[in-house]
């Protein structure tokens, strides 16, 4: 009988489930999208209730339209957005509140106090992180002191913290399991990369009770049984998240190697080995994965609106009604005519942290077409992401792309003009999920990581064809185009 592995693909705007057979090729999918909250500006929250439910509803489909069950499934993997903060009822699994996502800016004020305390070089020397509103343990702090749900359940000991990850573990085992990875504990400023442990300074700065929080194990471990009636028994084996589940898919298992994911976010990862090295200047460092309790650690670059900018077009202005007619847009026009976007609705990321910076569009006049809104926007990404790369000391010879967003040819053409570097794009889009999978047949031992090496896995290669006279034109323009988008909030 045929043997499959299902992945949980718990993303920032939509719930997905893949299926993949015992040789890693995609079988089904299943995707729904989800609400997105938006209470005050700069406030982005989640239904933690919804997701759980989104989620199920695309595991029920694919598992009845495959005809699967649990003795036909190995393992399943799961991988998610990270830094939302979920808080929810140890007992019930049922949320105590909206989830606040990465995006969320509230904390903004929080990160400067603690900044002008000079907490930041003790923090970022424990996690290799930034203090950001970007990451969870503002999160953390800020539902403690303003949520009196949370607040009550922490003081019962009833209180559950946690990624989405852990949030999803728990519900998948009926709340018999409160666990994360070493990945996406490296997310939330309260976990130290030397000791792989929750640290007891950092909790203690951010008033995070330890009780609270989940059991860290190893990525490739066993995390409990299903206890879902159409999957009850099936091994949750693996779990990522999605930026370190798509370094693995991408096979970037040695030191050096580099893959940029453009989703809702743009996030560039470079494998920097089993020794942890301080990274540089507006650059993160985390773990990448923990196999069978050795680490592999990572430099991270983050653009924290990519793909986002076009879902924004198409849902609050309606330029578009899919995102794919940007493609055809963008392409009628022979340049941007001047017209820049800069996409910072939750602050801006890699080089800059600046979390009181705000979107604009910039160069418009009467001529300006929604032609013109659609390549200012496309164009965005590829220009953040090549700041990242100049964050890192310059692109990659060869830079490895997946995401929702490469299916744009318009933008990957223009990213490896841009960058001046080939670019390769996965011919499978769901490189997430297959990082989760592959990561769940290892914790499985039905695949080993040799085995994953040797894969071939094809891709479409873009390459540049853009002098440097007008790359460095167009990059002098974007950057003109920041400036006046810093430090704009108050």
């Amino acid at each position: 009988m045929s043997q499959f592995l299902l992945s949980i693909d718990q993303g920032t705007t939509s719930c997905r489930t893949v299926l993949f057979n015992s040789q890693f090729k995609s079988v089904d999918i299943e995707q729904k999208e989800f609400t997105q909250y938006f209470p005050e500006p700069g406030w982005v929250e989640h239904d933690a209730e919804e997701i759980w439910a989104t989620q199920c509803e695309t595991m029920r489909k694919i598992v009845r339209r495959n005809s699967l069950g649990a003795h036909n499934v190995t393992a399943i993997g799961i991988t998610n957005q990270r830094e939302t903060w979920v808080a929810w009822n140890k007992a019930t699994g049922k949320p105590l509140c909206r989830a606040l996502v990465w995006q969320d800016r509230r904390t903004t004020n929080r990160c400067e106090a603690l900044r002008r305390r000079g907490l930041e070089s003790r923090i970022r020397a424990k996690t290799g992180l930034l203090l950001d509103p970007y990451f969870s343990g503002t999160k953390a702090e800020w539902l403690l002191k303003h949520n009196p749900a949370v607040r009550e359940a922490a003081r019962r000991g009833t209180l559950a913290f946690g990624t989405m990850d852990s949030y999803l573990a728990a519900r998948l085992t009926g709340n018999r399991k409160h666990v994360t990875e070493p990945g996406n504990a490296s997310r939330t400023l309260l976990f130290n990369l030397k000791t792989q442990q929750w640290d007891d300074d950092l909790l203690r700065i951010f008033g995070v009770p330890k009780s609270s929080l989940p059991e860290v194990l190893p990525s490739d471990s066993e995390f409990g049984l299903t206890d879902l009636p159409f999957l009850r028994g099936v091994k949750i084996h693996g779990i990522a998240g999605d930026q370190q589940a798509s370094l693995f898919g991408q096979r970037c298992f040695r030191a050096g190697d580099v893959k940029n994911t453009y989703g809702t976010g743009c996030f560039l990862l470079r494998n920097i080995g089993g020794k942890y090295v301080p990274p540089s200047k507006g650059i993160l460092g985390t773990v990448a994965w923990n196999l069978s309790g050795k680490v592999t650690y990572a430099h991270e670059g983050a653009v924290l609106i990519g793909g986002a900018v076009i879902q924004f077009l198409r849902d609050q202005w309606g330029v578009v009604t899919h995102a794919a007619e940007t493609e055809t847009l963008a392409a009628e026009l022979k340049g941007n005519d001047g017209v820049y976007f800069v996409p910072a609705f939750a602050g801006l990321g890699t080089p800059y942290w600046d979390p009181n910076a705000r979107g604009a569009i910039l160069g418009l006049t009467r001529g300006t077409s929604k032609a013109h809104l659609c390549r200012a926007a496309l164009e965005s990404i590829a220009y953040q992401t090549a700041e990242v790369c100049h964050a890192f000391g310059g692109a990659p010879s060869i830079l490895r792309a997946d995401g929702g967003a490469t299916q744009n040819r318009f933008l990957m053409q223009f990213q490896a003009d841009i960058l001046g570097t080939e670019i390769q794009v996965s011919d499978n889009p769901e490189v997430t999920a297959l990082g989760a999978a592959m990561l769940a047949a290892l914790g499985a031992g039905v695949t080993t990581l040799q085995k994953l090496k040797a894969m071939r896995l094809p891709s479409h290669k873009y390459r540049p064809r853009m002098g440097n006279k007008g790359r460095e034109e167009l990059l002098s323009q974007w950057k003109k185009a920041v400036t006046r988008c810093r430090r704009w909030a108050p």
